[in-house]
């Protein structure tokens, strides 16, 4: 058996055909679920939408726009959150170095001072 991978989305037009088709009898269930590669319960799942009148073009619009709000809510978060970030690291005092133009690194400090030969291990 062969994994599929991530979950498959089928457009609402896609849905509403195969719903459409399998009510008039045109394709059985199982061979729309062979022809199709669907499950039985992903089949059953569409049909109890669409006789409950839930399998529409509004419905599939409404639900992609809260998609995209959630997403834009999280964006605006993430966004809120880096500029904090970024403020902070503005206002961090610096780590002044020994002879004040080396540069120093948060991580190992300033660099060590060079030896006039004269230390001893």
């Amino acid at each position: 058996m062969t994994s599929r991978g991530p979950y498959r989305r089928h457009a609402t037009p896609f849905k509403l055909q195969l719903c459409q088709d399998i009510r008039a009898g045109v394709p059985m269930r199982r061979d729309a679920q062979r022809s199709h590669n669907l499950s039985a319960n992903l089949i059953q799942l569409r049909l109890t939408q669409f006789n409950r009148g839930k399998l529409n073009d509004e419905g599939a619009e409404a639900s992609v726009i809260a998609e995209y709000e959630a997403r834009i809510a999280a964006l605006e978060r993430k966004v809120g959150q880096l500029t904090m970030e970024l403020d902070l690291a503005k206002k961090a005092p610096r780590i002044p170095t020994a002879n004040g133009s080396a540069r120093s690194f948060v991580i190992s400090g300033p660099q060590a001072a060079p030896s006039d030969g004269g230390a001893k291990p």
